[in-house]
C-alpha cells in the first residue's frame, strides 16, 4: 500500500490517548484509578482494563472517533442493557451520573464491568447446545423492536460498497487487481441471485430474510466461558456489541463453526438443538451461511486497508496490502464462489 513519509503522516486521532487522559477521563465520571492499565485486545477501538483506587477492575471503551454517531452507540448500549434486563449473560454498560456514554477530550467513551473468561470449547456439543440456548434469548430480546439508527447486514453496505471503495481506492495491487475485481463481481452477482435453501427450494437470498437485531460479530473470541460451580453458576458471557445491526438470525451462528463440512454440520446441529428449544429458527437461512462469510471476506479487506494510518494496523498486520495477500484473496473468493454453488449446509 502506499506510504507516506513520515513527516507528512498525520497525527492519528488515537495519539493523544494517553495513559494519563484515560485516568483523567474515568476520574471525571467519579471513578479513579490506581494508575494500573492493562490494553486489552481491540483493534476497532481502545479498550482497557482499569484498576481502581479501592482493587475492583473495569473495562473502559473509548470509541474509534468518526466511526459511530452518539445516536448509534446509544442503540448499541440500550440493546446491551435490554439484554442484560431480560438476564441474557451480557456485559452492558454502567450507568454513571445516569449515562452510558460520556465524552472527554474529544473521545466517546464507556465504562463496563470486568469479567474474566476464557473463549468456550466449541468442540464440546454440551457447550455448544448452551450457546445455542443463549443465542436464542439474545435474539428473542432482538426480534422485540428493530434498531433505528445502527445499519443493516445487507448485500450494498457489506460487498458492493466495499468492493467499490477498494478499487477506488486503488488499494489494491495492479497485478492481481483485475483478478479481485473479477472474482468479486461474480461473487457478488451470486449473492444477489440468491442461494438454495434445499434441492427442491427456490431461491433465498439476504433480501428475503426477516432481519432482528444481532451481536453481529459473534465470533469465539467475543464470548467468554468461566467453569461452572456447584451452584451452577458460570457459563457463557458476550462481550463487544459494537457490531451490533439489523440482520438475519444466522449471522450469530455461523461464526461459531469450524473445521470440514461434516464437523461443521455437526456443530451445527447441536447449536440449532440448543436454539430451538427456546425460539424457532427458519432453516431457509441456512443458505446464507456461505453468502455471509463472503460478504465479511470483502469487508474485512476493506476495513484493514481503511484502518491503514492507525499505526495498530502496520504493526499487527504486517503482511496485509501485498501481492500475496491479494492472491490469497482471489484464492478464496474463488473458493466461496464454488461454495455458494453447493447444497447448503443441513442441520
Amino acid at each position: 500500500m502506499t506510504t507516506l513519509a513520515a513527516h507528512d503522516t498525520p497525527l492519528h486521532p488515537y495519539a493523544t490517548l494517553t495513559p494519563d487522559l484515560v485516568l483523567d477521563a474515568l476520574a471525571s465520571v467519579g471513578l479513579h484509578g490506581d494508575g494500573r492499565l492493562m490494553a486489552l485486545g481491540s483493534y476497532e477501538n481502545r479498550v482497557y482494563q482499569v484498576t481502581l483506587e479501592d482493587g475492583s477492575r473495569v473495562v473502559a471503551k473509548f470509541y474509534r472517533p468518526g466511526r459511530w454517531s452518539e445516536a448509534q452507540i446509544l442503540e448499541e448500549h440500550a440493546f446491551a442493557l435490554e439484554l442484560a434486563g431480560a438476564e441474557v449473560p451480557v456485559v452492558a454498560p454502567l450507568l454513571l451520573q445516569g449515562r452510558s456514554l460520556h465524552r472527554h477530550a474529544g473521545f466517546d467513551f464507556a465504562v463496563s464491568p470486568w469479567r474474566g473468561g476464557r473463549m468456550p470449547e466449541l468442540d464440546d456439543f454440551e457447550v455448544l447446545e448452551w450457546l445455542g440456548r443463549y443465542l436464542a434469548r439474545i435474539h428473542n430480546v432482538g426480534a422485540a423492536r428493530p434498531f433505528v439508527h445502527r445499519p443493516r447486514l445487507d448485500l450494498p453496505g457489506f460487498g458492493q460498497e466495499p468492493r467499490d471503495w477498494l478499487l477506488g481506492a486503488q488499494a489494491i495491487p495492479m497485478d492481481q487487481q483485475s483478478a479481485w475485481r473479477d472474482a468479486c463481481d461474480e461473487a457478488l452477482e451470486l449473492i444477489a441471485a440468491g442461494a438454495r435453501p434445499s434441492s427442491t427450494g427456490g431461491l433465498f437470498g439476504l433480501k428475503d430474510a426477516t432481519t432482528i437485531r444481532l451481536h453481529g460479530d459473534c465470533h469465539p473470541g467475543n464470548v467468554l466461558w468461566t467453569p461452572v460451580d456447584d451452584a451452577g453458576h458460570g457459563g457463557p458471557h458476550f462481550v463487544d456489541l459494537d457490531d451490533a445491526r439489523m440482520g438475519p438470525a444466522v449471522q450469530d451462528l455461523w461464526m461459531l463453526l469450524s473445521g470440514d463440512r461434516r464437523q461443521r454440520t455437526m456443530q451445527l446441529a447441536t447449536l440449532l438443538d440448543g436454539y430451538e428449544q427456546l425460539r424457532p429458527f427458519d432453516r431457509r437461512e441456512l443458505a446464507l451461511i456461505e453468502p455471509l462469510r463472503t460478504l465479511r471476506l470483502i469487508h474485512y479487506s476493506a476495513w484493514l486497508a481503511r484502518r491503514w494510518s492507525d499505526p495498530i494496523f502496520p504493526l499487527n498486520f504486517p503482511w496485509f496490502g501485498s501481492s500475496d495477500y491479494w492472491r490469497g484473496q482471489v484464492d478464496m473468493l474463488r473458493e466461496q464462489i464454488e461454495a455458494m454453488r453447493e447444497e447448503p449446509l443441513a442441520a
